[in-house]
């Protein structure tokens, strides 16, 4: 049995409200084990003997559909594709503040021109490293609430869904996931 993280975009930020309990149960009733959630933003850690990511995907977004009657994006990682997030940010050792440091997790990694493509807003100070289907981010002037270089820009702009985490929270389901 593999250990994975699904992340849900823009659940409880938004009219997409998806109670942890509700979630948990959801992710249980599918048939898989020892189902943890993170926090209330739509994270949840689980055991599974499916070894296809898209898969479990396909199969949290159509049980949120079918119970709750809500059309979330669901992105999938590994436990170990986590640990790797986790053990990769290439802005770690810049900064203490972990509400500095995020990761935008994409559905699928972006095409290359469009990566190229890709600039921060002007005026701002973002740095961010697109790396397969992560993008790390670093706002070492201030939050990322404040920012223009967000969730919705990072999907228009590489033209691919996306949900984004705090490094706080990226450490901890990598930490859930692990075991």
């Amino acid at each position: 049995m593999s250990r994975y993280v699904a992340l849900l975009r823009g659940v409880n930020v938004g009219a997409a409200k998806v109670g942890m309990a509700d979630l948990r149960r959801l992710v249980t009733d599918l048939g898989h084990d020892d189902v943890k959630t993170y926090l209330q933003s739509g994270n949840v850690v689980f055991g599974s003997t499916v070894r296809d990511a898209e898969e479990l995907a396909r199969g949290i977004e159509r049980a949120i559909t079918d119970e709750l009657g809500l059309r979330v994006p669901v992105l999938v990682r590994s436990g170990r594709e986590m640990a790797a997030v986790a053990d990769g940010n290439p802005y770690a050792d810049r900064e203490d503040d972990p509400t500095r440091l995020l990761v935008a997790f994409l559905a699928t990694a972006p095409a290359k021109s469009t990566v190229d493509a890709l600039m921060v807003p002007g005026g701002e100070n973002v740095a961010f490293t697109v790396t397969g289907r992560e993008v790390y981010l670093h706002y070492p002037d201030g939050g990322y609430g404040r920012s223009k270089f967000t969730n919705a820009y990072l999907e228009k702009k590489l033209g691919v869904v996306a949900t984004t985490r705090n490094w706080r929270s990226v450490r901890a389901l990598a930490e859930l996931a692990a075991g």
